[in-house]
């Protein structure tokens, strides 16, 4: 086992360890390429190439492979539904589909061009947000979601149930066959207030359970990120009882901090501390400046399961030059 791996790995049981690992990470492609690269391969090819001259020049700790092009679920009847009612006979499309199936090639690719033994983690996403992209063009859904449920709360449970059995399909293949450490399963609160807690735990929670508990029985070491992407608010206290082994939110919009996170999770390992925006410090800031909040992150959390990362995604242009000053900066 290498010491990065062994470094991180260590991190996420929460063991101590001599440096506090590091990790970030960015998109590939263009957002407009996000869901078409199941029927594009050049999409998929330049995802690839992302993904080596990101590992060549940044040489992670660990990685978050990034599921660029497969955005868009292949559920044939989401095509032309008229009422979430016309959805209650829908059936998964298969573990052996071809979309779940190119997902396992690709990742067992990224994994065999690395250069050094490093944890991967593949990125995945909860049931509702794959259909909530489909019916409001990846950047809303949230009302529509929020319409179905008032429609008829069951058909959209089915819904989200068989979406949900492809993603375990999806998740326990990529971490069996093609090598994946784990799953990087984001979740979010459904951004329309008519959605309560209650009702997120009764319709959408299950599917999103389902994936994690998968990918746990599959040997998987998987990270919840509690997604803030673009300003979107959380309850992060709904998914305080998903069973993973790492947990990231928005530190800053949400207003909890790694620490107090980390009572929230029972004491898991949190990852997370710099916001992920072009506004921010990580892409803006000075390297002292950026250093500086580094010791603060690890004096206020402590060096026990502690990951440096940030909300999300961070910018595709950023200095990766940056990366490194948040890594020199976490050596204990």
């Amino acid at each position: 086992m290498s010491e990065k791996r062994e470094l991180v790995l260590k991190a996420f049981r929460g063991e101590s360890v001599d440096r506090v690992p590091v990790g970030f990470w960015h998109h590939f492609t263009t957002e407009d390429e996000w869901l078409r690269g199941f029927e594009n391969p050049e999409i998929i090819e330049k995802n690839k190439a992302g993904h080596k001259k990101f590992i060549a020049e940044v040489k992670p700790d660990f990685v978050k492979l990034m599921s660029d092009g497969f955005f868009a679920y292949p559920q044939p009847s989401f095509k032309d539904f008229k009422s979430i009612s016309d959805l209650t006979l829908i059936e998964p499309l298969g573990a052996n589909h071809p979309w779940i199936s190119a997902q396992v090639e690709l990742v067992k690719s990224l994994i065999a061009d690395f250069p050094e033994d490093i944890v991967a983690i593949y990125n995945i996403f909860a049931p509702v947000t794959y259909f909530k992209w489909l019916v409001g063009n990846v950047s809303g859904g949230d009302d529509n979601i929020a319409d179905y449920i008032s429609e008829d709360r069951d058909a959209l449970k089915h819904v989200l149930d068989v979406i949900g059995q492809d993603i375990v399909s999806l998740s326990q293949r990529v971490i069996k066959e093609a090598g994946a450490d784990g799953i990087y399963l984001s979740v979010q609160s459904i951004q329309d207030n008519r959605v309560t807690a209650d009702t997120y735990r009764d319709i959408i929670a299950p599917s999103e359970l389902s994936v994690l508990k998968a990918a746990d029985e599959a040997g998987g070491h998987n990270i919840l990120h509690i997604c803030g992407y673009e300003g979107a608010r959380n309850d992060i206290k709904l998914f305080k009882d998903y069973p993973a082994q790492v947990i990231n939110w928005a530190v800053g919009p949400e207003g909890i901090s790694l620490a107090e996170g980390r009572n929230i999770f029972g004491g898991r390992t949190v990852l997370g501390g710099f916001e992920n925006g072009k506004d921010g410090l990580l892409y803006n800031g000075s390297k002292e400046a950026i250093q500086e909040k580094v010791k603060e992150i690890i004096a206020d959390t402590g060096t026990h399961g502690l990951i440096i990362g940030a909300d999300c995604t961070v910018p595709s242009d950023i200095n990766h030059e940056r990366i490194e000053w948040v890594r020199e900066a976490t050596v204990l």
